[in-house]
């Protein structure tokens, strides 16, 4: 997912590329070879959610800067992060010497960008809900700063997808999270069974290295 696009669709093409953790494109794979990819898209994850733990935000009294990895930013000049700059109407864009780059903002912009981040990823899990790799799903309900999702099903055990889409959850809190400037630990994902109300399992991914 390491991309050369700009800090704005960033945050909306990485919820999109992780909705359903396979997507209703990629072809179903079945035996050891999924199990095999299930197993290569978990360290992908892992890896993705590593490097977002370098982005770094601060806050100041009128304006907020965002300082993203080099390896989102790709092989952007200063000419372009300029012109990105521009077109968003962002104060600035910096390419520091690590080739990180740091955007500078108002308030209100970020205020707005992450607002439609959530609005983002409320309608990513919906769609989630009954589609064709979770059809067992009926309902996903997350706490103000998606760090903690509680999925409903209809299954009595998880399968492989209902699983994996732990990971898509991880992903969703923990773009938020550092884009929105908060230091949490965990975002943890519940799976509860529709008929009986009982939990089938709870995972963390603060585990995730374990």
């Amino acid at each position: 997912m390491k991309r050369k696009i700009t800090m704005l669709i960033l945050t909306l093409s990485l919820a999109i590329s992780m909705t359903a953790c396979g997507g209703d494109n990629k072809e179903k794979a079945t035996g050891p070879e999924k199990k095999e990819d299930a197993s290569k898209e978990s360290d992908e994850t892992t890896d993705d959610l590593e490097s977002l733990g370098d982005v770094d935000v601060e806050k100041g009294i009128f304006d907020v800067e965002l300082t993203i990895p080099a390896d989102y930013v790709g092989e952007q000049t200063q000419e372009d992060l300029d012109k990105i700059a521009e077109e968003h109407g962002f104060q600035s864009i910096i390419l520091n010497s690590d080739g990180s780059a740091t955007y500078t903002m108002t308030k209100k912009q970020h205020s707005d960008l992450m607002d439609e981040y959530r609005d983002q990823i409320n309608n990513n899990i919906n769609e989630m809900i009954g589609s064709e790799d979770y059809p067992n799903f009926t309902k996903i309900e997350a706490n103000e700063n998606f760090t903690e999702f509680t999925v409903t099903t209809k299954s009595v055990e998880l399968d492989m997808n209902e699983s994996f889409s732990t990971m898509a959850f991880y992903m969703y809190g923990g773009l938020y999270s550092v884009f929105s400037g908060e230091n949490i630990s965990n975002v943890s994902v519940t799976f509860v069974n529709a008929d009986s109300g009982n939990i089938i399992s709870t995972a963390n991914s603060s585990e995730m290295a374990e």
